[in-house]
């Protein structure tokens, strides 16, 4: 039996990752910076515009919301000490052989492919931009899960970039032919919600 009175709705979902994001102090344009060094090299055209359009998208995806709900909370916890020992101290230190902050994160990118599962390693590796602001814990607070986030959400957003570089390819167009709202061609789908 399906009870739908227990089911929270989606945009509900959506707006809580929002507001965990800013609260965090995480912003879509720093994604988008990310995103855009990274990708710039194999898409002729492309703008920050394109970056932040795919990453409005992969934030619409309940996998991923779920991923920062789960991972800001833990670190929102351990900051005021409301954690049981010895996960608060494991979390609060960033103990390196905990990696359910990654597991966590990786489990997020495998909707969008072996791509954005290559990538999430190399931003994990490599930490770029705010995903190296918040791995050293600069202002002090913890960000065990929340590098590992920003990065999950990089990844699957230039992952969607490379797929629509494919389709655009084999129009014989360029991220310079389309706006970035249609960075999101599923957005045009009969009953999508954009």
């Amino acid at each position: 039996m399906d009870n739908n009175t227990s089911r929270i709705h989606s945009r509900v979902i959506e707006q809580a990752t929002k507001d965990a994001l800013k609260r965090r102090g995480v912003t879509i344009e720093e994604i988008a910076k990310i995103v855009f060094e990274m990708q710039l090299p194999y898409n002729v055209g492309l703008t920050i515009d394109h970056c932040i359009e795919s990453i409005k998208s992969v934030l619409k995806k309940r996998e991923m919301q779920h991923a920062i709900l789960v991972g800001i909370e833990l670190d929102e916890l351990a900051e005021k000490k409301m954690l049981s020992e010895p996960l608060q101290q494991i979390i609060e230190s960033d103990e390196g052989l905990f990696g359910v902050d990654e597991t966590i994160a990786l489990g997020a990118v495998f909707t969008y492919g072996s791509i954005a599962v290559t990538t999430f390693g190399h931003l994990d590796k490599n930490k770029i931009g705010l995903i190296s602001e918040l791995d050293t814990k600069s202002g002090g607070g913890i960000h065990t899960f929340l590098d590992d986030l920003v990065a999950s959400i990089a990844a699957s957003a230039a992952s969607r970039l490379a797929h629509r570089t494919r389709d655009l390819e084999e129009a014989h167009e360029t991220f310079a032919d389309i706006t970035p709202e249609m960075t999101a061609p599923e957005a045009k789908i009969k009953g999508a919600r954009t």
